[in-house]
């Protein structure tokens, strides 16, 4: 029996009792992407299901691409899966474990990912099993059988990675390991199996030939014929990110010299699984921090952004494609030294100031998953990496502890005067009511009065309307508001003459 008519059956049988589960859908075979066997899923007691048959594979000779593809024998489908111990089957009659590879149960019991069947053989049938594996031995915390690790490291199985997987599917892969039980670990793997190009740096050559940047002409996959060496700072940059924000949110302990950042800061990293997945995405992807391209539209994009959404295929899923990029563009805006010298905290009221950058929208802005807390968190960190050590495993406790405290005591300063949640302020006078005010109608000029209206709102918050009336016809007579823009009286003189001709 087929997956699809069997995940039928039980859905069938589940629904005779009361119990939910979600509609069977199918994914379908595409041999082009190495997707060779159809797979029905289900949902049930919120447990993600997967149904296959038992199969086996033909293939034509000096090809790893199956001809064909039958019933098979358990011993044959367990031999075909992606690790032993993945070939385990539960007998529901015997009610015992069996392994067909003979291998499954003592790679399970010493925590080793092997593959049944040769690696290199089982790569080149489907690439996509080498992240797999890489995600299977993050989540539970295993270590890769030696040849096994050195298929990895095939340039040759690389390329096909590259080639023959869908990005969707790679992408997929990397989401549950961001999302997984250890990021770090997984970055790990991928680091010592040198698959980080492979998996982060596929993109079109006219669009990673407008990269521009220090790392720029790094940041692009090259087949084994043409590849280059990547300087080891570049390739060790995604495990020292990796590696201090997974210290962070574990605390100092775990790392010498690390002193405790404001709990402020990692909080929603410790409790949103989406914002945790958003900072690991963003260390994976550190080697692009600095590196730009112009778009069609002449505007300056992260060149993360292209990896995110052409190397991962990933979209606004968890503000992935959205909410990554701007962390990036917010190092500029809250590196401990630009705070210091910023012109808005020498030429603006302290409170003005700090409003101002908090509603900066690449430092919050909610639609995209961005909080500024996590933002801020971001910023510390590539500050932090730059005195830590990955070979030993220590950090630089008096520069590090420097720079912590200049970040804590921004989120203190932010406290005390009552700015935790400044992007939910409105505007004390709307558009409409600042229309009437100025007996002008609607244009450009509105946005332009409301930034005033903001500032002098976060330069007195006990304020009234009245007075913040009175405060912005000051501006205009004064000059330092401009309204320019036709007022109500011409746009109606201007629609009645519209209406003449």
């Amino acid at each position: 029996m087929m997956g699809k008519p069997f995940a039928e059956h039980l859905k069938e049988l589940v629904t005779r009792k009361g119990i939910e589960s979600s509609n069977v859908s199918v994914v379908e075979v595409n041999p082009d992407q190495s997707k060779h066997l159809e797979t029905a899923k289900l949902k049930l007691l919120d447990i993600d299901l997967d149904f296959v048959n038992l199969r086996s594979e033909e293939y034509a000779a000096n090809s790893r691409i199956p001809t064909g593809i039958t019933y098979g024998t358990p011993l044959q489908d367990a031999l075909r899966r992606d690790i032993t111990i993945n070939a385990l089957f539960y007998n529901a009659h015997t009610r015992e474990v069996e392994d067909f590879t003979k291998k499954g149960i003592d790679d399970l019991r010493h925590g080793i990912v092997r593959t049944p069947l040769a690696p290199r053989e089982t790569f080149l049938d489907d690439p996509l099993r080498a992240l797999r594996c890489v995600r299977f031995a993050s989540r539970f915390g295993f270590s890769f059988a030696d040849d096994l690790h050195h298929a990895l490291k095939d340039t040759e199985i690389q390329d096909a990675l590259v080639a023959k997987v869908s990005r969707e599917r790679v992408g997929d892969e990397l989401f549950k390991m961001m999302h997984g039980r250890s990021p770090l670990h997984a970055l790990k793997l991928i680091h010592d199996a040198d698959l980080w190009e492979a998996i982060f740096c596929t993109y079109p050559s006219d669009l990673s030939n407008k990269f521009e940047g220090p790392a720029a002409k790094y940041l692009a996959y090259r087949m084994s014929s043409t590849r280059r060496e990547t300087p080891i700072e570049i390739r060790n940059l995604p495990l020292k990110y990796a590696a201090v924000l997974t210290s962070i949110l574990e605390g100092p302990t775990s790392l010498p010299g690390l002193i405790d950042v404001h709990p402020r800061l990692t909080l929603s990293a410790r409790d949103n699984p989406s914002c945790r997945g958003r900072l690991f995405l963003a260390s994976a992807l550190s080697p692009f921090i600095g590196t730009t391209y112009t778009d069609k539209k002449g505007k300056q994009v992260q060149a993360a952004e292209a990896a995110i959404r052409e190397s991962l295929k990933m979209g606004t899923q968890s503000h992935m494609l959205d909410g990554v990029p701007p962390l990036f563009s917010a190092i500029r805006l809250l590196d401990s030294r630009t705070l210091r010298s910023s012109p808005n905290f020498s030429t603006k009221p302290e409170r003005v100031a700090l409003a101002l950058l908090l509603r900066e929208k690449v430092v919050h802005e909610l639609n995209k998953g961005l909080h500024w807390t996590s933002t801020v968190l971001f910023s510390l960190l590539h500050e932090l990496t730059a005195v830590y050590n990955l070979e030993e495993h220590i950090i630089d406790g008096p520069a590090a502890s420097t720079i912590i405290e200049i970040y804590n005591a921004l989120v203190t300063r932010v406290e005390q005067l009552g700015l935790v949640d400044v992007n939910d302020i409105s505007p004390i006078l709307n558009g409409g009511e600042l229309q009437t005010l100025f007996n002008m109608g609607p244009g450009p000029w509105i946005a332009r009065a409301t930034e005033q209206v903001l500032e002098w709102q976060f330069e007195h918050p006990e304020g009234t309307q009245e007075e913040c009336r009175t405060f912005m016809l000051t501006q205009r007579d004064t000059g330092k508001l401009d309204l320019s823009g036709p007022s109500k009286m011409q746009k109606q003189q201007t629609r009645k003459k519209a209406s003449k001709v």
